[in-house]
């Protein structure tokens, strides 16, 4: 595929005194980051009183994305995330991530995601257990509840009916929303007062690092497991140190929090999606009846699955969870023609490249063909990052992508589900992309439909 160059660099109009293009963001982002290529490959905003530039340029993309050393973790958006989550795994520079991804890796190789997929399994069928036929049910807050119910059982390896776990569900949306809120309207110190929001962010943080604490404690009483906690617990840096409980919390809480809204708002979204395209849907239904005819999908029907999985990509394209994040340059440096001296935040959108027409024609049809049989693979480097890229990709991307699709699956394999007439969703902009609340009646399909 080839691509019209961009104007090499400039800058976005309507900047406000203080806040820059701060309400944009916070207001209408989506828009705001669609308008922006064309103004150039690299263009200027303000995020409050500091200046940055939107990576609009897949190969610019690429480039800053597989180049760590040059541009790092920081920005806006991670100088507050890290208020919170302090030096874990997606929030620590270069020189940390690669220790920290060392002793992390073992708990995402493909063995331990087929172990996770009996879980994931399970929590399928206790979410479906109790549909009947023409109920009605929020379909995000069940979705939610599973990713959840998975995560805590997976990767913190704790029972999902745990009072801490409880805890850091609770406690998860709050935090995740303060911290988004924080980044995108830089108040400073009016985040110290005592307004009710604020309180409440400050009770949920409390709650979420005395949950995680709890769990850490009750692990080291019981060491020598083979989950997350326990290979945190057990590592040591090249100086023979282990982790601090503080390290170990903070990574918990970014993987948890990473884990279950994310991976709820993708499937929300696709099934929406297939609500609304029913010859889609239908092609899903038959894919799903030859592969599964009726049970639950396992790790190992991945490759019996390949139009759900490319519905998987497809809703990750359009609504990409994570959909800005930011980077710093280490040294002066070049980046798209630009001149970036030390220090320059940049941003870069998954929304924003995913939606370029040059890149994704007719970005905002849902067409899960562009990635069967290599069809992705057309894109340029750099256009397509629902997990980021390079060495600093998420680490749960596989997971996550087999949660999904046997999510998606294991539903379809017995139900389709329908908002009423007439509903509308709306895209919600937060810490993550969602749909919001999401009304949906069941309709059972096959045996469950012909019984």
């Amino acid at each position: 595929m080839t691509t019209t160059p961009l104007p090499r660099a400039g800058s976005a109009p309507g900047a406000w005194p203080l806040l820059g293009h701060a309400w944009q963001l916070h207001s209408r982002p989506l828009e705001f980051l669609n308008s922006l290529p064309a103004h150039g490959a690299l263009v200027r905003i303000g995020m409050g009183p500091y200046p940055a530039y939107v990576v609009c340029d897949p190969d610019a993309a690429h480039r800053m994305l597989t180049d760590s050393r040059t541009f790092d973790k920081g920005g806006p958006f991670f100088d507050k995330a890290r208020v919170l989550f302090g030096s874990s795994l997606p929030m620590a520079g270069w020189r940390e991530h690669r220790w920290q991804r060392r002793q992390m890796q073992p708990a995402f190789q493909p063995e331990r995601i087929d172990a996770y997929a009996t879980v994931m399994a399970e929590e399928i069928d206790r979410m479906t257990a109790p549909w009947r036929p023409g109920l009605r049910f929020d379909l995000t807050a069940a979705l939610t509840t599973l990713t959840l119910r998975i995560v805590t059982r997976s990767v913190l390896a704790a029972e999902a009916e745990d009072e801490a776990v409880a805890a850091v569900q609770h406690s998860l949306h709050t935090v995740i929303d303060g911290v988004y809120q924080r980044v995108m309207l830089p108040l400073g110190p009016l985040y110290r007062l005592p307004t009710p929001g604020n309180r409440r962010y400050r009770r949920a943080c409390t709650r979420l690092h005395r949950a995680i604490d709890g769990i850490i404690a009750e692990r080291r009483a019981s060491p020598g497991g083979d989950d997350l906690v326990s290979m945190l617990l057990e590592a040591h840096d090249d100086t023979g140190a282990p982790m601090s409980d503080k390290d170990v919390r903070d990574q918990l809480v970014v993987m948890s929090g990473a884990g279950f809204e994310t991976t709820a708002n993708s499937l929300a979204f696709a099934f929406w999606l297939l609500s609304q395209h029913p010859e889609i849907e239908k092609r899903v239904h038959e894919e799903v009846d030859g592969t599964l005819a009726g049970r639950t999908a396992t790790a190992a029907d991945m490759d019996g699955l390949p139009y759900t999985r490319s519905v998987v990509h497809e809703v990750l394209r359009m609504y990409p969870p994570g959909w800005f994040f930011t980077r710093v340059t280490t040294a002066d440096t070049t980046l798209a023609g630009q001149q970036l001296p030390k220090g320059t935040a940049l941003l870069y959108s998954a929304y924003l490249l995913h939606h370029r027409s040059e890149l994704f024609p007719d970005p905002e049809r849902f067409a899960p063909e562009r990635w069967l049989q290599g069809g992705g693979d057309a894109a340029p480097r750099g256009a397509h990052v629902p997990f980021g890229g390079g060495n600093r990709k998420c680490i749960g991307d596989q997971y996550a992508l087999v949660e999904m699709t046997m999510a998606l699956a294991s539903v379809c394999a017995r139900w389709s589900v329908h908002p009423d007439p007439g509903a509308k969703m709306r895209v919600r902009v937060r810490g993550t992309l969602g749909p919001g609340p999401l009304l949906m009646t069941c309709r059972p399909r096959g045996a469950a439909a012909d019984g």
